[in-house]
């Protein structure tokens, strides 16, 4: 237990708060995929949220089409007002390449198109669905801030579990890489990123005017793309972090398509175009050396952390992800992605909520007519 303050405002869990918090003024967006459909995590978060009775809830859904009909049905099943946005229907779709932003999934473009509706409260919340431990001192401690001046909240919290440290992400790939900018770039933007405690966590508050400024990354670099903005509406002194105490949610190998060596490429290509929007220019002949020769000082460091507690700790595999990780440390290429700001987006909220809502109904229509068919022929059982 400390309570050290950063560059930011930081909120420490010294007591186990419970803050008074505007619920009733806040809409909570909530990212899913299918693979949240009924697990015991999504579960539990629907429940607290029943009980906070904010006055709205949007879950953003990336889904099959045959798997809306469920998802909506499990869901309606639950006392909240809740917006169900099907983000991978034909609607959709076609209003987003009209807009000129069609250009691929990802939970980023997910949240933008939650945001959008969630921006009509006056208050934004966004978080996933896959917390083992979520109670309803997150909401709370997240808007806190919020009540007393502040644009933005962050959480933050020890990915400690199984006496062994998590959030490789952050350890191994974002922390060293910043550090080492900032080494060679000692400017404000950089001792922001650097402020933060978990950068990477997903779990944000902030005012609806600031939720309607963010330019959201359409996949992993969604948490690195939100403080870029944060820095240029809020910066430091509209900015809070906050301690949301044990949080375990589910963790993902370092290969794969969605593994944290591909997320690592997000994120490593949205944070240095920040780094470059903001006027800081690296000197990419030499950072991935310095990002590595950081990364192994942690290791070391860690190493101890671990040993101290009686953890358990493989050294080979962290220093085996650094090098993974360090092919993510190149000058950005290709277009910028970003979804715009709702402020400046080339369609309405409405618009997207009413397509996909329209999607949705004819996904789950389209799903019962398959069951009864099925049934019909014998070939349901």
């Amino acid at each position: 237990m400390e309570y050290v303050q950063t560059r930011v405002a930081t909120l420490h869990d010294l007591s186990d708060p419970l803050p008074a918090a505007p619920t009733d003024r806040t809409a909570v967006v909530v990212p899913m995929t299918e693979r949240e459909y009924e697990t015991d995590a999504a579960n539990r978060v629907l429940r607290v949220l029943e009980g906070l009775e904010p006055a709205r809830v949007v879950v953003p859904l990336r889904a099959a089409p045959d798997r809306v009909g469920p998802v909506r049905e499990w869901l309606s099943g639950y006392d909240l007002a809740l917006d169900l946005l099907w983000c991978d229907g034909p609607r959709v779709a076609s209003l987003l390449s009209e807009a000129g932003l069609d250009g691929g999934r990802g939970k980023g473009r997910d949240v933008w198109l939650g945001l959008g509706r969630a921006t009509e409260e006056e208050f934004v919340v966004v978080h996933d669905a896959d917390t083992t431990t979520y109670d309803e001192s997150f909401v709370r401690r997240l808007l806190f801030p919020l009540t007393r001046g502040y644009d933005f909240s962050k959480g933050y919290y020890a990915r400690v579990e199984d006496d062994s440290l998590y959030g490789r992400l952050f350890r191994l790939f974002y922390v060293p890489l910043v550090r080492a900018l900032v080494d060679e770039h000692p400017e404000p933007y950089l001792a922001y990123l650097d402020a933060f405690r978990y950068a990477l966590a997903g779990e944000f508050a902030a005012t609806a005017e600031m939720a309607r400024r963010i330019q959201t990354p359409r996949k992993w670099g969604l948490e690195v793309g939100t403080l870029g903005d944060a820095f240029d509406v809020a910066g430091f002194e509209g900015t809070a972090q906050v301690d949301l105490g044990r949080y375990e949610h589910d963790h993902r190998t370092v290969e794969g398509s969605a593994g944290l060596s591909d997320m690592s490429r997000s994120v490593g290509e949205t944070l240095l175009r920040t780094v470059g929007e903001h006027g800081i220019e690296p000197d990419f002949a030499t950072l991935p050396r310095r990002y590595r020769e950081t990364a192994n000082t942690l290791v070391d460091q860690y190493a101890l952390d671990a040993a101290f507690n009686d953890f358990r700790f493989d050294r080979d595999h962290e220093l085996s992800q650094v090098s993974q990780y360090a092919a993510a440390v190149a000058e950005p290429s290709g277009a910028d992605d970003r979804l715009p700001a709702w402020e400046d987006a080339p369609l309405s909220a409405d618009a997207v909520v009413a397509a996909a809502e329209a999607d949705a109904d004819e996904a789950a229509d389209a799903g019962r007519t398959g069951v009864a068919a099925a049934d019909a022929t014998g070939f349901g059982e």
